[in-house]
């Protein structure tokens, strides 16, 4: 079940900010030497996270799940002069591609990539952050969300990815990863701490406001 059709996402596409040339290179060669591309986030999405981070102009944001770095460099673009992305991932076999990705990029002296188990890594880290980004293995979006709340800023986001899971969230049968998705869901519409929005974007994308 997709949420939205090819013809429509190609629409979409046109009519939104042209995809940075590295980031182009980044797609294609995601969609052909990577496992597992669709985890990509891809231009329309890539555009909208990075119009969302400009108009935040954001000093700090945690990334947990680099991937390919694609959502990296666009959240990147928003960055204030002096701003970070620290981004965590557990891939050890990316991470050579992805750190010349980092280093072809006008930004890679704001990048702090680090490799390792995100629920180790959270924790040692001393910051807050102005926006965060849980794109990861899913079964663990609440103990992410947990980890990393109180390093968020009020006022901050914490935006997850994948919360429709291809449409799956509404359909009758479900299996375990579907269900691990509206547990996660239902924990944040139950939050009162913040305010929530769920944009159906690509897969969709959980806005989390910090009160």
């Amino acid at each position: 079940m997709d949420i939205s059709s090819e013809a429509l996402q190609n629409y979409l596409e046109q009519h939104c900010e042209a995809e940075p040339e590295l980031l182009q290179k980044i797609n294609r060669e995601t969609q052909l030497e990577v496992l597992m591309p669709r985890m990509l986030s891809g231009h329309f999405q890539g555009r909208v996270l990075s119009l969302l981070t400009k108009m935040m102009a954001p000093k700090r944001i945690l990334e947990v799940g680099t991937f390919t770095g694609y959502a990296t460099l666009c959240f990147a673009e928003g960055l204030t002069e002096d701003g970070k992305i620290i981004t965590l991932d557990i891939n050890e076999e990316l991470e050579d591609r992805v750190s010349a990705y980092f280093a072809a990029s006008a930004y890679s002296s704001k990048i702090d990539y680090r490799i390792g188990n995100a629920v180790d890594l959270i924790p040692k880290i001393e910051e807050v952050f102005d926006l965060i980004f849980i794109d990861a293995d899913k079964k663990n979006n609440g103990l992410y969300y947990d980890l990393v709340f109180d390093k968020l800023r009020p006022g901050g986001l914490i935006i997850v990815d994948n919360v429709l899971w291809s449409g799956k969230v509404v359909q009758k049968n479900i299996d375990t990863d579907t269900s691990n998705i509206l547990s996660f869901n239902d924990k944040i519409l139950k939050d009162e701490r913040v305010e929530k929005l769920i944009l159906p974007v690509r897969d969709g994308l959980f806005i989390i406001r910090k009160k």
